[in-house]
């Protein structure tokens, strides 16, 4: 027996280091690792060429003569601009307005973006948003790794009918990007510096448009079995407004939809605005979020009282609800887990959860969920179990460190 277990103990701790060397090697911060599966190739080979200084792209402007390149086109920096972005065939389109119609300026190889063709839908998806946004002046400037990008209004008013979360979507330099639109440094400033001399001309509102790619007739019909093919033939509306005047449409959202209408041939069409119905929806969500109170550990004996937190809710089959207080995933134990001060809803009437209150609580009405509301079916949960398998791994990792010693010494051991 001692004979067979110095045998099977070096295959042991080889397969051990293995492991434990996967999950708790530290990532280089510019890896070419993308976290989505089906990124098209082109993505990866355009931060290769980035890391190896194999620059500009290939299709990239010459951004050195910038003056010149406006005056053979016929526009001033200070014209009013319309940003195009299109995911799939990773190109930005920066339009400039000339005698009342927009005309094509330049065309700028996208050096890379995250996540697959669809929306954004919530924090921490690191997916890049599909849309109709605006830029201000007040977007133009911000701290960060990129105190010099355009940042994006999402989620604008559509995303928030939608209950669709996220923050932070720029349009930067560099090469690489969770949930944003990176375009190296020298493409970055040039494109900061025509918006933002556009906006000093009058042009109070940038409008920037997202498609998932060029929608040509026949673009949108290779993607017939898509999830959100009803949603990109609303985006189409859009784009074709713009193809058939080239004119930027005045944008607006009601019953969770976008709408177009023809400007007034200016350039400069405002906000994308909202109906009261979609004003109303925003209103109804955020006021059921602010009155959810979240579960905070229980220190010693108080008071309690019941607190309506929400009614069941009916969901389509294979749907998946999760409460406010049960944000650790199925099958995570021990250090995976958070910390077991929440009160376990598995098996537990939400209508019976016990929260502490105070000796003179405040009255307060039940919170209930309306069933009509989307925050009420959706549960942006990503973050949380994110850090679940964080914790998981380190955890895995911290007995790996306790384990190896005690193999190599046994395995010393039976050798002697």
């Amino acid at each position: 027996m001692t004979w067979g277990v110095a045998r099977l103990l070096p295959i042991a701790l080889a397969l051990i280091g293995c492991i434990g060397g996967l999950i708790t090697a530290p990532r280089r911060a510019d890896a070419l690792s993308i976290e989505l599966k089906g990124v098209a190739a082109d993505r990866v080979e355009r931060q290769r060429s980035w890391e190896q200084g194999a620059m500009p792209l290939p299709g990239t402007p010459n951004v050195a003569i910038l003056d010149e390149r406006l005056k053979q086109k016929g526009v001033s920096i200070r014209a009013p601009i319309l940003i195009r972005i299109f995911k799939a065939e990773s190109e930005l389109e920066v339009w400039k307005e000339k005698q009342g119609q927009m005309v094509l300026f330049a065309s700028y190889p996208i050096c890379h973006w995250s996540g697959m063709l669809g929306p954004k839908l919530r924090e921490g998806d690191k997916q890049a948003p599909e849309g109709f946004y605006t830029i201000t002046k007040r977007q133009l400037y911000h701290a960060g790794r990129w105190p010099r990008s355009l940042l994006l209004n999402y989620p604008n008013i559509y995303d928030q009918a939608e209950a669709r979360t996220g923050s932070d979507i720029l349009i930067h330099g560099g090469c690489t990007s969770v949930g944003c639109f990176a375009m190296t440094n020298p493409v970055s400033d040039e494109i900061h510096r025509l918006t933002e001399s556009a906006i000093d001309g009058g042009q109070q509102n940038v409008p920037i448009h997202v498609f998932p790619f060029r929608m040509t007739e026949e673009n949108v019909k290779s993607h017939p079995s898509s999830a959100w093919s009803g949603f990109w033939a609303n985006l189409k509306e859009g784009y074709d407004a713009f193809e058939l005047t080239k004119r930027i449409p005045h944008v607006s959202v009601c019953s969770s939809r976008y709408t177009f209408s023809e400007s007034s041939g200016s350039a400069n069409t405002g906000p994308v605005e909202a109906c009261q119905t979609t004003i109303a929806t925003i209103k109804d969500q955020k006021d059921w979020l602010d009155g959810v109170t979240p579960a905070s550990p229980v220190v010693q004996p108080v008071r309690t009282a019941a607190v309506d937190i929400s009614p069941p809710m009916r969901l389509g089959a294979g749907a998946q609800t999760q409460t406010d207080a049960q944000t650790a995933p199925a099958g995570l134990t021990g250090a995976a887990a958070p910390a077991a001060t929440a009160p376990d809803l598995s098996s537990t009437d939400p209508k019976s959860v016990v929260q502490p209150i105070a000796e003179k609580p405040p009255a307060q009405p039940a919170i209930k969920c309306r069933w009509a509301l989307r925050i009420c079916r959706k549960t942006a949960t990503l973050k949380d179990i994110q850090a679940a398998r964080k914790a998981a791994r380190f955890a895995l990792g911290l007995r790996l460190t306790i384990i190896l010693p005690r193999l190599r010494t046994l395995a010393e051991s039976n050798a002697q």
